[in-house]
């Protein structure tokens, strides 16, 4: 496996890993709203916010992700 292969190899691991975790986050947020996973009755305002962010990482996590590799690439040329 040559240089490049196993760069881009890591970096799609690095990129599904992040939206691995921000469903995770999302997912940890919808438990904490109708579970009784921090209390009792479940925690809907806590919950909501925790699944927002869990979403916003899912989203937006990646892209940032991508534009630093695409910097580091360009400055590298």
């Amino acid at each position: 496996m040559d240089d490049n292969e196993q760069l881009w190899r890591k970096r799609f691991l690095g990129y599904m890993g992040a939206r691995l975790a921000g469903l995770i986050v999302f997912f940890l947020g919808i438990a904490i709203a109708y579970t009784d996973l921090l209390r009792e009755g479940g925690w809907p305002q806590v919950g909501a916010i925790v699944a927002i962010l869990g979403a916003i990482d899912t989203l937006f996590l990646p892209r940032v992700i991508k534009k630093r590799w695409d910097r580091k690439d360009s400055e590298g040329r």
